[in-house]
C-alpha cells in the first residue's frame, strides 16, 4: 500500500516539547507533521492518515507505543509504514523488543532533531531502493529477493525488513568482512557513524531467528561480521 503522502510524519507522542521541537525541526526539512497524544489515537490516524513515516514514543496513555508498533505490522494495510521508536530508556531490551515487533528505527532521548532528520531521510531512501532478484543460498538458508522471502531448511522464518536487508547483504559478500560502519552505510543508509550498536543489536535478533544457522555469520571482534564461504 502507497503512502497517500510522500513526505507526511506521523508523531505519536505525548510531550508537548518534544512533538513541538520534532515538528518543526521536520517541517524546516520539507516534511509534513500530523500528531497524536495517545497510542489509541495515534493507532486511528495510522490508519486513516497513511503517512509516509511514524515517530512513536515507547510510553504512551491508553495504549504503549510497543503494542501500536505490533498492531500496525501485523496490519497489510500499515506494515510498510516504517515506524521510528522514541524511547526515554536507554535499555537493550527495550530496544531489542521495538526492532522484534518490526520498528525500523530507533532514537533515544534526550536525542539531535538533526539526527532524528537525518534517520529518517535514510529510512526513506531505504523504501526507495529496488532488490536485486537473484535468489541467494548460504549453507541451510536461502533468500529469495523477488518474493521477500528468507527460509532455513525449505522451512520460511519471519525477518523484519532490515533484518533481511541486513541478511541479503551479508549473503551477496559472501567471504568478505563487512565493519559496522560499512554495514550501517549500506544497509541503513546512514552516512555517518551514529551508532555501531545498532548494527550489532539486528545481528543478534537475526541470529536468533536463523536457529541453527546462525553460525554462517562470524563475528570479527573489533571490526565486524562475516557470512561464512562455506
Amino acid at each position: 500500500m502507497e503512502p497517500a503522502s510522500g513526505n507526511t510524519v506521523l508523531i505519536i507522542e505525548d510531550e508537548r516539547d518534544v512533538v513541538d521541537l520534532l515538528a518543526l525541526n521536520l517541517r524546516k526539512a520539507g516534511f509534513t507533521t500530523s500528531t497524536a497524544s495517545d497510542g489509541a489515537v495515534g493507532l486511528e490516524k495510522a490508519r486513516s492518515e497513511n503517512p509516509a513515516l511514524i515517530i512513536l514514543d515507547l510510553m504512551l496513555p491508553k495504549m504503549p507505543g510497543l503494542e501500536v508498533c505490533k498492531i500496525l505490522k501485523s496490519d497489510p494495510g500499515t506494515r510498510q509504514v516504517p515506524i521510528m521508536m522514541l524511547t526515554a530508556k536507554a535499555e537493550e531490551v527495550d530496544r531489542i523488543v521495538g526492532l522484534e515487533f518490526g520498528a525500523d528505527d530507533y532514537v533515544t532521548k534526550p536525542f539531535s532533531p538533526r539526527e532524528v532528520v537525518l534517520r529518517i531521510r535514510a529510512i526513506m531512501r531505504r523504501g526507495e531502493t529496488k532488490q536485486h532478484d537473484e535468489r541467494l543460498t548460504a549453507g541451510p538458508i536461502t533468500v529469495d529477493p523477488a518474493r521477500y522471502e528468507v527460509s532455513v531448511s525449505g522451512k520460511r522464518i519471519n525477518l523484519t525488513s532490515l533484518e533481511f536487508k541486513l541478511l541479503r547483504t551479508l549473503m551477496q559478500r559472501r567471504g568478505r568482512v563487512q565493519a559496522r560502519d560499512r554495514l550501517l552505510n549500506d544497509v541503513w543508509g546512514y552516512e555517518s557513524i551514529i551508532d555501531t550498536r545498532t548494527v550489532d543489536t539486528h545481528v543478534r535478533r537475526l541470529r536468533k531467528k536463523l536457529g541453527k544457522a546462525a553460525d554462517v555469520i562470524e563475528s570479527v571482534r573489533g571490526f565486524g561480521y562475516r557470512m561464512k564461504e562455506k
